[in-house]
């Protein structure tokens, strides 16, 4: 869940404090300043992707990365969000890949790069994965399915 401490950095980036359900927010730096108001964010809940290097961001450590789906045309972004009944901390994960995550990806290895292309919304407004030989593997926790209110078709970063 995104709280407080939303703050921008040169306005095209928000420094936000997420609440994951551990001892203390992590902060994530996000570039989604032109596509959405600091209060379309905050008290929310999000999905992030927690395993990343953390990077630093005009300066600031950001350790976690925030999933947003961006329509065809690159006009609309929305957060990729859980089920409504979510908490913070709940695991999220690709239906087939329920395992447990390595708690940090080597980033010598690309394995965000080699993911993320595959990464889509669905005519269903779902987060998915599409394999290599096209099956489908959607984005859920153990409450529910994970998605978009709008973005058919886009692509998740």
């Amino acid at each position: 869940m995104i709280t407080g401490g939303l703050g921008t950095q040169q306005i095209s980036l928000y420094v936000e404090e997420i609440d994951l359900g551990e001892e203390k927010p992590r902060t994530v730096v996000s570039g989604l300043v032109k596509y959405m108001k600091p209060e379309e964010l905050q008290n929310r809940h999000v999905v992030l992707l927690c395993n990343l290097k953390p990077a630093k961001m005009r300066g600031i450590e950001s350790a976690a990365m925030v999933l947003a789906a961006t329509s065809t045309d690159g006009s609309t972004v929305e957060l990729i969000t859980p089920p409504a009944d979510s908490k913070p901390g709940d695991r999220a994960y690709f239906e087939g890949y329920q395992g447990t995550p390595e708690p940090l990806l080597n980033p010598k290895k690309k394995v965000w790069e080699g993911v993320q292309p595959g990464l889509k919304t669905d005519d269903e407004l779902r987060a998915t994965f599409v394999e290599a030989g096209g099956k489908v593997c959607v984005l859920r926790t153990e409450k529910g399915v994970c998605g978009v209110k709008s973005v058919k078709g886009g692509s998740i970063k």
